[in-house]
């Protein structure tokens, strides 16, 4: 599998890595000598103005000495650890802190000018060739009477400076670093966590695209992902219990069609041929219409289960007497029923009990449900049909004295084509669809159905329907 969006996460991340440093190093070492530089010159030039207003003044007004005034630069200047300058409008050096005055000898600052600087109050370089290296130099005028009498200069080195930008980038490396390693470790943990299960994700998606309903994605976490994954495993079941299914529901088909074709086709040729006298001919025509109405009721019975899977069963919901559809529907067994000795009774509720569904389908309900019980009860026995009236609910009761269903069949019932094996040997027009059917129907009213048996004792199958709110009831 191609990681293509994986390699450019790691692209993109290498790249971020590499910008960061090399912003660091340009755009921030030239922001962070800025700063330390105006820092450095603000500080400077509030001295200076100080020592203007305290000293250089009184100085020019013959209040100080040359001497006290050189002892105080000296001192001030031991103390910023610079150099401080007191020069005249003509740009001679009156007094240095760190040399001894001698005003026949004074150093001339070559082509000194103030205004050269503009307003800036500092500015840097190696001030008018003065010194070998890159200076900060600080200007504070010296006024008397409205004049200006000199300058008063204040040189510090800018390696200094630059020393402490250098050692405030050091920390800013380093803590990029420290951050690059911790999101490095927190990639690291995505790629565990995120990235390497969504592989195995895809992994099993792939296999189950290709058919291999039986990869079993091996994900075992407490997360979204972890549900994902749960959620894929689970799918691939329901798939491959479904396509186990739809083997089984081909071969069951198959197996109630191949029966009834094979007697069919048997018996016409037998007729056609001769094989079958003419007088017996009426007796297996009889069977093959035997088998043929077998045939269409399977065939019925599929496209009821089909129109429930494929129109999600578009129910026709009205108001109705269920009481008077199971007195309908009962007696459509009389002849059966007289038959078996079988006797029918009604356990009713009021003589009018309305409820809101799909009549039709309640009436084939009720039918499959009947036919049931009156095919596995013993002659000269009873079927229960009860309704009751609970909690807004219509309880319908069907219940027989039969056979019964045995334990481990009671799950099956549902299944489409299954029979038990008791089913098979007493039902022989049975097609296993009756009781799928059936449930489909329940289901689609979002309503329950159950079934209570024992077997040698007899099966009662209870189901509910929602009570109809608009239509009349008597009791």
């Amino acid at each position: 599998m191609k990681s293509r969006i994986y390699l450019k996460f790691i692209l993109a991340y290498l790249l971020f890595g590499v910008l960061s440093f090399i912003t660091v190093a340009t755009l921030t070492s030239d922001s962070t000598m800025n700063h330390l530089k105006e820092k450095k010159a603000e500080s400077l030039y509030k001295v200076a103005n100080i020592i203007v207003s305290k000293y250089a003044s009184g100085f020019y007004k013959g209040e100080l000495s040359i001497d006290t005034f050189h002892n105080h630069l000296e001192a001030m200047g031991a103390y910023l650890s610079a150099t401080i300058w007191i020069v005249d409008s003509e740009g001679k050096i009156i007094i240095n802190s760190e040399e001894t005055t001698d005003l026949n000898n004074l150093t001339v600052i070559e082509n000194f000018d103030r205004t050269i600087s503009g307003s800036s109050y500092y500015q840097t370089g190696n001030f008018y060739g003065m010194f070998d290296q890159s200076m900060l130099s600080v200007i504070s005028p010296i006024t008397s009477n409205y004049k200006v009498k000199g300058y008063l200069i204040i040189l510090t080195p800018m390696s200094e400076i630059i020393a402490s930008k250098d050692r405030i980038l050091n920390i800013t490396f380093v803590t990029l670093v420290v951050i690059f390693l911790l999101s490095t470790i927190i990639m690291i943990a995505f790629t565990f966590m995120v990235y390497l299960p969504i592989r195995k994700i895809t992994t099993a998606a792939n296999e189950y695209a290709q058919g291999n309903l039986k990869y079993e994605l091996d994900i075992r976490k407490q997360d979204e992902i972890g549900y994902l994954a749960n959620t894929l495993n689970y799918m691939s079941s329901e798939l491959n219990k479904s396509e186990e299914y739809q083997k089984k529901f081909i071969a069951n088909i198959s197996h109630d069609f191949r029966s009834p074709l094979t007697s069919i086709k048997g018996y016409v040729e037998a007729i056609i041929d001769g094989t079958i006298p003419v007088e017996m001919q009426e007796k297996y025509l009889k069977i093959i219409l035997f088998e043929t109405e077998r045939l269409t009721k399977l065939t019925s019975s599929l496209l009821t289960l089909n129109d429930f899977n494929t129109k999600a069963a578009m129910l026709e919901i009205s108001d109705f007497d269920i009481n008077k559809v199971i007195k309908k529907t009962a007696s459509t067994f009389e002849g059966t029923c007289k038959d078996k000795k079988i006797s029918i009774e009604l356990i009713l509720t009021g003589h009018h009990l309305y409820v809101a569904a799909d009549m039709s389908k309640i009436q084939q309900v009720l039918y499959n449900l009947i036919d049931n019980a009156i095919k596995f009860s013993h002659n000269n026995s009873n079927i229960f049909v009860e309704t009751t009236e609970k909690n807004g609910k219509i309880f319908v009761s069907v219940k027989d004295t039969g056979i019964g269903i045995p334990k481990d069949s009671l799950k099956k019932i549902w299944e489409r084509f299954y029979k038990s094996d008791l089913s098979r040997g007493k039902d022989k027009k049975g097609t296993g669809l009756g009781l799928s059917i059936v449930k489909e129907i329940i289901q689609a009213h979002s309503e329950n159905i159950n079934v209570i048996s024992t077997e040698g004792v007899g099966t009662e199958f209870i189901f509910t329907l929602p009570l109809s709110k608009t239509s009349p009831r008597e009791n």
